[in-house]
């Protein structure tokens, strides 16, 4: 995106910032006259994201950075997400490009501090929530109205309340839309997949002598999906630390977990065979994945204002938005849960009903008894049959013959504002609205087992005419064959009846709102311009729900589903009085200008009592051309409904190498005192968890259970964060501004790290070492994957006691000119360095820094520069031809993690691996990367307009780093797709009629 800085060093650059940064559709080149005169101040005052203060001539201590829409134009941008992940001063959070962790909702994370801790504004209001965080999902803001989104990175919780600590994203509308626009777009991968079409159609007019406005917009957007699978790179599952095919054990053929002489195997490919204390195929659930989420969307948006008198106005506005994502993720199967089987089921191999034997201890006589009876359970006569043998057993069977499992999530928004606006005095002007909002997001989730049906078909016995039934064939049993080759899982009726059963968790939120505002300046002041004031009240009420059927809120109940969805109910609301003054301290004196600015607001939450936050800055102007400013904060964040409600469930996360795995505890009399009571802990006898040891396989897929929740008791987090920087306008065509920004959050609400706890516990492994106590082992396996039910994995609480700490420089390049008469050029970059990003989720967990760095903690990248560059020739006022590149620097795998896993892989990958067979790699690093677009822009005729764009014009190939390095939403089809282009270069067109 070509990010313009908005800045206001006097009047006259004022004027030239809004100048720059309302560029018409089809750009224009100016004329040497034009660029020399004195530009025009505008009459009307404006309020710009930072600050409630409306004055034309205010002067920003803080910076505030502009996407307009000729940017997003030029970019051929469809949803909000695909934009603010790709700033500078942002890191990508869950959008498109995530598929296994995406809850159908996209979301922006300012300064990488987390998508919780910065605002999302409509016209400088909130916006509907989408689900129990209080988050906004950007897949509902209605891009063919918005002029211009505006961004400010740091505090800014005096001026808007909680949430803002680590900015704001505002996005302003078209409020003097007249005429009728329509656009239509297609954009394509050059793989052929990957569309996406999307309309829109504007309408808007004044009336009644242009005392009012009105703008109606109607969109529609439909994206298809991009699978791994046809991508080189992703077509195989690569292991990040072995550098060979991996995948999952929970495969096909089927892995046996327990209890046999070594522990654990795998069945042969035909089905008939079983080899003990073997895994060799684990299934490559990569080509059934996806990286890009498909995604339809309605939406429709309406505006109007009028002016009732000379004093006062109405205005109202609304928004509608329906929209459907889906995840599509590998087909699932009987994942890690333990089953019992019968030592008698038909369908079991004769080698793995030895081993079972062998495991069990049985005699020979006993076995053949076992294996050969002909009833379950019981007898005929209803008595209990000697000869019958249950085994408790983990038997990991993939089923691609169910198909893969698809999660819709269907969202519902509207969000409605009302209100009215007019003057006290000639500099003194009033406000009042209020608003109200919905949003029901529906997740209908298919191609799951049911666990309870799927061990109830597991218990098959013989029918006694050469076939197979279930033992108890009530509900319409009928058996499954997870012991078969591929193809081979039982009758369509099995499937259906453990599979074909749809899950459904209803997620609803709403946020009621009401604000009153006086803003002007007092028609006095130090100098000779007055001070400057705004000070009003506001009033929110934030509702959520989450209502999940039976299965969903039940651990375990849904096979292969993650954690359960147990129902979350809260509200809460809060009450905030707010003031904000700019007072002009000296004007055309020894120095051009010096402003001082501060403000304060109250905050009454309902749940976490009173918070009083601030703000001092100032801007300083020497001479002509050049302007100092800086501010000070303080802000605050409340916990959100989530954070307080939602219940202690077991989910997943990602760990690629388990301490207690192999043969890492054999010898080592601490460690393997750590891993034996972990796997006590779980359930487990000392004895059977002691023969566990040197048996534990690796996580299957990279993947751990974790056990974390809400936590009520949790209060409001607070921050100090900073600003100090410098406007240069040495001409009236160019511009440079550099500000360094500083962010302390402390009482931070915030859960440790997959390694915090990994790290703690096995540094200094020991039965006693507390870290260790808060790793709770499977009892059947002594791994830390298994059923939620079974197994908590790693206890990772919420507490208020973390601490984060970002800091870096932003800086800003403007230039235009003409070169000829007919030739016009327009330069601009933006770029962050980020010093640092640090995260302790308690005193004694480890301070890790994560800029410049990937792994499991660290989950998105956050590279230390990245820098975004666009160049646009205008020729003859008809045509545009613009180049943009994006930088981001090289990363490397975290150097905490490094030293707790080892090395991830470096070397030659082998065969199995697909067409990247054969190359030279190292996972240890990302190398810095550079992507170019070019687009050109044709003004037809005065009514039609034509654009087209080249996405990733080289080509550029992501640099792979296998699937299990960093977090599941993030390192996903061996790479980062969120940070680095899975797709490939793409074509985009788009039409744009004007009447």
């Amino acid at each position: 995106m070509k990010l313009q800085t908005y800045f206001k060093a006097s009047a006259a650059p004022a004027a030239l910032g809004l100048a720059l940064l309302a560029q018409p559709a089809m750009a224009q080149v100016a004329t040497e006259a034009e660029e020399t005169a004195a530009p025009v101040v505008p009459s009307e005052a404006i309020v710009v994201t930072g600050s409630r203060i409306s004055n034309p001539n205010l002067e920003l201590a803080s910076p505030v950075s502009v996407v307009s829409s000729d940017d997003l134009e030029l970019a051929q941008t469809n949803v909000a997400e695909e934009f603010l992940r790709e700033l500078p001063s942002a890191v990508p959070s869950v959008g498109s490009a995530v598929n296994n962790g995406n809850g159908g909702s996209s979301f922006v994370n300012l300064r990488g501090i987390g998508s919780t801790r910065n605002l999302v504004l409509l016209d400088g209001r909130r916006f509907t929530p989408a689900d129990t965080t209080g988050r906004v999902d950007l897949n509902n803001i209605p891009l063919a109205v918005i002029e211009r989104t505006e961004i400010l990175t740091g505090g800014a919780s005096t001026t808007y309340g909680a949430d803002a600590i680590g900015g704001v994203v505002n996005f302003v509308t078209k409020t003097d839309f007249e005429g009728l626009e329509a656009t239509a777009s297609q954009q394509i991968t050059e793989e052929g997949d990957g569309s996406v079409f999307r309309a829109d159609v504007t309408i808007g007019a004044n009336f009644d002598d242009g005392r009012g406005n009105a703008v109606l917009s109607i969109g529609y957007q439909n994206q298809d999906a991009v699978y791994q699978g046809d991508r080189g790179f992703s077509l195989f599952n690569i292991g990040s630390f072995s550098g060979n095919p991996s995948g999952s054990s929970n495969a096909i053929p089927a892995v046996i977990v327990g209890p046999t002489p070594e522990g654990f195997g795998q069945l042969t490919d035909d089905g008939q065979g079983y080899v003990d204390g073997v895994f060799d195929r684990p299934f490559n659930f990569n080509p059934f994945n996806i990286f890009l989420t498909p995604f339809e969307r309605f939406n429709v948006y309406g505006s109007a204002n009028y002016e009732v008198s000379d004093a006062v106005e109405v205005f109202t506005q609304a928004a509608f938005s329906k929209n459907t994502v889906s995840t599509i993720i590998a087909p699932g199967g009987s994942f890690f849960n333990t089953y019992q089987v019968n030592l008698n089921n038909p369908f079991m191999p004769d080698q793995l009903a030895q081993a079972f034997c062998d495991g069990l201890e049985l005699t020979a006589a006993e076995c053949t008894a076992g294996r050969n009876t002909q009833f379950g359970a019981t007898l005929a006569d209803g008595t209990a049959n000697p000869d019958y043998v249950e085994i408790s057993t983990s038997v990991r069977r993939r089923t691609p013959e169910a198909g893969s499992r698809t999660s819709d999530f269907t969202t519902t928004l509207f969000n409605l504002v009302g209100g009215l606006r007019g003057d006290i005095t000639d500099s003194i002007g009033w406000e009042v609205s209020g608003g109200y909002g919905e949003s029901e997001r529906i997740q209908r989730q298919g191609g799951f087992a049911r666990f309870d049906r799927l061990q109830q078909s597991l218990i098959a016995i013989p029918d006694g005419a050469g076939g197979v039934q279930c033992s108890d064939p009530s509900g319409g049993c009928a058996p499954i064959n997870l012991f078969g080759p591929l193809g081979d899982l039982g009758s369509q009726e099995a499937i259906d009846y453990v599979f074909n059963l749809t899950q459904q968790v209803i997620t609803q939120a709403s946020l009621t709102q009401a604000q009153a505002i006086i803003d002007g300046d007092l028609g006095f002041g130090i100098s000779a311009s007055p001070i400057s004031f705004a000070l009003g009240a506001e009033y929110r009420k934030y509702t959520a729900t989450r209502l999940s059927d039976e299965a969903s809120q039940t651990p375990g109940a849904v096979v292969g589903g993650g954690g359960a969805a147990p129902d979350i109910n809260g509200s809460y609301n809060v009450k905030d009085f707010f003031a904000e003054v700019a007072i002009p301290v000296i004007e055309d004196s020894f120095v051009r200008d010096l402003t001082l600015e501060a403000g304060g607001r109250y905050s009454d939450y309902s749940t976490a009592g009173g918070e009083f936050t601030w703000k001092v800055g100032g801007t300083l102007t020497p001479i002509d051309g050049i302007t100092y400013r800086g501010n000070y904060q303080r802000s605050s964040r409340a916990p959100n409904i989530g954070e307080l409600f939602t219940p202690v469930v077991t989910q997943l996360s990602n760990l690629a190498v388990d301490p207690c795995a192999g043969t890492n505890p054999v010898g080592n009399a601490a460690l393997t005192a750590a891993c034996v009571s972990q796997i006590v802990a779980g359930g487990a006898t000392q004895a059977f968890a002691q023969s566990r040891i040197g048996n534990i396989l690796q996580p299957a897929a990279g993947q751990i259970n974790i056990t974390t929740g809400g936590n009520p008791d949790v209060g409001v987090e607070t921050a100090t964060t900073w600003t100090v920087g410098a406007v240069f306008e040495p001409m009236y065509n160019l511009s440079f501004t550099i500000d360094y920004f500083n962010i302390k959050v402390e009482d931070a609400i915030t859960t440790p790290t997959v390694n915090d706890l990994v790290g703690g516990c096995y540094d200094a492994p020991s039965a006693d070492n507390p870290f260790c106590s808060l790793i709770v082992r499977s009892a059947a396996t002594g791994g830390l994957d298994g059923s939620p039910n079974e197994v908590p994995g790693l206890l990772l609480s919420l507490s208020n006691l973390g601490t984060i700490k970002t800091d870096g420089i932003d800086v800003s390049l403007r230039y235009r000119t003409s070169l000829t008469d007919d030739i016009g050029f327009r330069f601009s970059t933006d770029g962050t360095w980020t010093n640092r990003n640090e995260f302790q989720a308690t005193p004694t967990s480890v301070n890790r820094e994560c800029v410049s760095y990937y792994s499991v903690n660290c989950s998105s990248i956050q590279p230390e520069f990245v820098f975004n560059t666009r160049a646009t020739f205008s020729f003859y006022d008809e045509l545009d031809v613009s180049l943009l590149w994006r930088y981001l620097d090289g990363v490397e795998f975290e150097p905490l993690q490094r030293a707790e896993s080892g090395d991830a892989f470096v070397g030659t990958l082998p065969e199995g691996t697909g067409p990247v067979a054969g190359q030279e790699v190292d996972f240890n690093t990302i190398p810095a990367e550079s992507y170019f677009d070019l687009s050109l822009r044709w003004l037809a005729t005065e009514n039609f307009e034509f654009v087209f764009t080249v996405q990733n014009l080289l080509d550029n190939k992501p640099t792979i780093v296998g699937s299990d390095i960093g977090s599941t939403a993030y390192n996903s089809g061996n790479i980062y797709p969120s940070t680095y282009d899975a797709l490939g270069r793409r074509y985009a067109a788009a039409v744009k009629l004007r009447f």
